[in-house]
């Protein structure tokens, strides 16, 4: 098993798939990774040579932000929005929705699921008189 960025990338899979299990790297970065590491075709991993290995590695490591650095730098995003007192950090204090999304009737991940039913609060019809 190849290890890049921190990462165990499966053998067994396709260089294009496997190299995508890097959180930061997605379809489009896998295809310019692989120009730029002069593999040719969509090897697996395990018929990749150690050199070939390396040079992936060292790409990633020059050119990308990945996993603890990429999700450090989300998080210092959110965090500066919400110091400066922007609509999308008050969205993000909240734990509401930030992309204009509706939330009268949908985002139930976000707000939680607390959908009442008709008639929930009412008392039993025995209990009424």
């Amino acid at each position: 098993m190849a290890r890049i960025a921190g990462i165990n990338i499966p053998d067994d899979k396709r260089a294009e798939v496997a190299i995508s299990y890097i959180y930061g790297i997605g379809p489009s970065n896998v295809k310019n990774l692989l120009k730029q590491a002069n593999v040719t075709g969509n090897p697996k991993i395990k018929e990749l040579s150690e050199a070939e290995i390396e040079r992936v590695r060292q790409i990633i490591d020059k050119s990308y932000a990945v996993e603890g650095d990429l999700h450090q730098q989300i998080v210092q995003n959110i965090k500066r929005l919400k110091e400066i007192g922007t609509y999308r950090g008050t969205r993000h204090a909240r734990n509401l929705p930030a992309r204009g999304q509706r939330t009268k009737t949908n985002s139930r991940t976000v707000r939680g699921n607390k959908r009442t039913t008709m008639g929930s609060g009412r008392r039993p019809s025995a209990q009424k008189t």
